[in-house]
């Protein structure tokens, strides 16, 4: 069995190596700054730039885009990363406008890379009423033989989701999560996973083994790392929760769930 490995850079943004594979998500490298809204939104706020430059990282054989219209999911440096690797899994409105190396999915879809089946899974990024307006979202499903089912969750609020994605696909022994409970001024309502619910998604997907990413280097974060630690603590799995130093590989072992 190959070596399960994360290395979190910042943000949403980790490399994981699994099954063979070298995969980036969510990529972020730019440095802090501001980003205005087009539609005179509230504007994002960088605040920390990241662990590790792109020519640090090496060889990238595959980025899981879980969108592309926020700059704390792909950013202006993020953006041109991707024209360095061989592939990027998006939604199929992202892979339109991004173009080149850009592959789209919708939920259910699947697409394989060298031993890696990778499955599309929905998100719902703030309420439902609003999701035409926030724009399309997916996750990622990872199966490989000897290998750890693995899910990245990409910028999904809703519990109801994750309850759909192990009734269609089954649980995973490894989740990607991202947190944070961001929030904007025009909605009051949590648009990412908040420390509790990420909490609850993991025990409902199975996922003995979490990295809880998303918490960090963005004002509307409104949660950080050290409120999902004690979200897990609460409920009895901080074991569950990987300690990800920035910048440093960890070589994770998931535990099968019961």
């Amino acid at each position: 069995m190959d070596e399960v490995a994360v290395t979190y850079i910042g943000g949403p943004t980790i490399l994981l190596e699994y099954a063979g594979l070298r995969i980036l998500t969510d990529p972020t490298f730019d440095e802090p700054g501001v980003y205005p809204d087009p539609d005179g939104g509230q504007a994002l706020v960088k605040t920390r730039g990241p662990a590790l430059q792109p020519e640090q990282l090496g060889k990238v054989d595959l980025v899981l885009l879980s969108h592309h219209h926020h700059e704390d999911n792909l950013d202006i440096r993020g953006k041109e990363f991707l024209e360095t690797v061989p592939l990027t899994l998006t939604t199929r409105v992202g892979a339109n406008e991004l173009g080149g190396n850009a592959l789209g999915l919708a939920p259910g879809e699947g697409k394989n890379v060298g031993v890696v089946r990778v499955t599309a899974t929905p998100a719902l990024h703030g309420p439902a009423e609003l999701d035409e307006v926030l724009g399309p979202v997916i996750g990622f499903r990872l199966e490989a033989l000897d290998a750890p089912t693995a899910w990245f969750s990409g910028d999904n609020s809703s519990l109801e989701i994750v309850d759909g994605i192990v009734e269609n696909h089954g649980q995973v022994e490894l989740a990607i999560i991202n947190a944070g409970a961001a929030r904007v001024e025009e909605i009051d309502a949590d648009l990412t996973f908040g420390s509790a619910d990420a909490a609850t998604a993991a025990s409902r997907l199975g996922a003995h083994t979490v990295v809880g990413i998303h918490t960090e280097d963005w004002e509307h974060f409104s949660q950080n790392r050290a409120s999902l630690e004690a979200a897990f603590a609460s409920a009895g799995m901080r074991d569950w929760l990987v300690d990800t130093p920035r910048g440093t590989r960890v070589v994770i072992h998931p535990k099968p769930g019961p």
